[in-house]
């Protein structure tokens, strides 16, 4: 069999295949065997059936269909063993088939054309000394402090606020009902629907509420009645409130102030296994200065990443980047899940092609970052240890104790990780790297986007964008991940709590 190899764009390899015309005549009889075993024609048992019979009867043009489907399989399965060539993906036809059947005469040489996606090659610029900017995190200094505060008050025993108004602290039990402000002359004022609430028990702290309605509270006493002006965010969730203001009704029912355990040797047993709050605090401190490490680690990596992919260059075959946008969409799939949506809902014949196309840039950037770290680590000799391996696998074994999972890929994710990891830090310790406050880099790039925003404006060529909030404007802080907010009794309505 004849092979003539062609290098084509994208990954391909073309391939103009000759099968000898023994091969075409051996074939075509070979399906007609198989069709007279199968044909069930009047007046004749199968594989009985006459040749000319059986021609007559399904048609030439069929029988040579199947003898040309059956050689070009056959002849592509072949000629990929003989070149030794490792397809990515299935074969694509360059031929017409209609064409080929018609030329197709069994005993005669069966020319035709097909291309085949192939491993891409992957050409890497200079990486050995890459010059990057990240990131430093450092954990807050209060950080342990917020912590221990907010345990104590999540232990706090609640007593009668006795002879004083309220402040910001204490915990309120308050009716309250809104309306909106300013209603149309001669008309009554509106009520907010779904905004009411009776003995509802809230914790005076501002940042978890619309702004103005714990400042509204402070200074009342148990039994008053105010009235308090609010104005919601222009943000806010509920798209019929926002930037809308109203007046709030409020009733304070019952007033206490939070007793909070001593921070002591008894506390740091009750909150944790130490047996000091020495112990505990050191332990904090340690975890959030890990914690510290391991983002600026990551942003580290992520630099080195972006540098690197401008210094990467490869054709992408159309299998991979099919391969690699299936898993994304199958991704985010799990994702949806998890938040309780309806994949079948978002995932519709009409908006699919659009949703694959608007994660191609992803599917991209992944593709480019695996395959220029898999280079790098081929040509500097980078490996994994069996003994990390083995630990690594049993460390994710253990995670997925009790499913159904199949050693063998796990074993491949863990050490295709791994291999990432240790050519990250290999780049790593070639690059210079320089570290910069957190969040400057940020500020920089939005001061640059505002700059080139501001310029293409002057020129006309762009809108102005639109305002957000003004220099020195913060949003409410919300608790960190690990900083939970003091709890309230039962759940408030929708309008207070931000």
């Amino acid at each position: 069999m004849k092979v003539t190899q062609e290098k084509l764009p994208a990954s391909q390899i073309g391939l103009e295949i000759e099968i000898t015309p023994e091969m075409s005549k051996s074939t075509y009889d070979r399906v007609l065997q198989n069709l007279s075993r199968t044909a069930n024609i009047p007046g004749f048992r199968k594989g009985k059936v006459p040749r000319q019979v059986l021609l007559q009867r399904l048609g030439a043009v069929r029988v040579k269909a199947a003898a040309v489907e059956e050689l070009i399989q056959n002849g592509v399965e072949r000629a990929l063993k003989q070149e030794s060539i490792e397809p990515l993906g299935n074969y694509q036809l360059r031929s017409s088939f209609e064409d080929l059947v018609t030329q197709f005469q069994p005993g005669e040489p069966f020319q035709f054309s097909v291309s085949v996606d192939v491993q891409p090659e992957v050409r890497l610029g200079e990486y050995k000394d890459l010059k990057i900017q990240a990131e430093e995190v450092k954990p807050a200094p209060d950080r342990v402090d917020k912590l221990l505060e907010a345990r104590r008050s999540e232990l706090a025993n609640l007593i009668p606020a006795e002879g004083r108004p309220a402040q910001l602290g204490d915990v309120a039990v308050v009716d309250y009902t809104a309306r909106y402000a300013s209603p149309a002359e001669g008309e009554a004022a509106e009520e907010l629907p779904g905004v009411k609430a009776d003995n509802f028990q809230v914790e005076l702290l501002p940042e978890k509420f619309v702004p103005g309605f714990v400042d509204g509270i402070v200074g009342m006493n148990p039994g008053e009645t105010r009235e308090i002006s609010v104005q919601f965010p222009e943000d806010y969730p509920n798209p019929d409130l926002a930037g809308r203001q109203a007046i709030f009704t409020i009733d304070l029912h019952d007033l206490k102030e939070k007793e909070l355990p001593e921070l002591n040797d008894d506390f740091a047993r009750e909150v944790s296994e130490f047996q000091t709050i020495a112990e505990l605090r050191e332990e904090l401190e340690s975890r959030f200065k890990k914690e510290a490490e391991q983002k600026t680690k990551a942003n580290k990596q992520e630099a080195l990443i972006n540098e690197l992919l401008n210094r990467v260059d490869i054709d992408i075959p159309s299998t991979l980047l099919n391969q690699e946008t299936d898993f994304l969409l199958q991704q985010r799939a799990v994702q949806m899940e998890s938040y309780g949506l309806n994949v079948k809902q978002y995932y519709t014949e009409e908006n699919l092609p659009q949703i694959r196309e608007q994660l191609r840039p992803e599917a991209i950037k992944r593709i480019k970052e695996f395959l220029g770290l898999q280079e790098i680590a081929k040509r500097e000799s980078i490996e994994v240890e069996t003994a990390a391996l083995e630990a690594r696998e049993k460390e994710v074994m253990q995670q997925l104790s009790g499913q159904s999972v199949d050693r063998a890929k796990v074993l491949g994710f863990v050490e295709m990780q791994l291999l990432r990891e240790k050519t990250l830090d290999w780049l790593e310790e070639q690059a210079t790297v320089e570290l910069l406050p957190e969040g400057s880099l940020a500020k920089a790039e939005a001061e640059a986007a505002g700059e080139e925003t501001a310029a293409a404006v002057a020129e006309g060529s762009a809108e102005p964008a639109a305002a957000g909030p003004e220099a020195g404007e913060a949003a409410p802080e919300t608790p960190e991940a690990d900083e939970p907010a003091p709890a309230s009794s039962g759940d408030g309505p929708e309008v207070p709590v931000e």
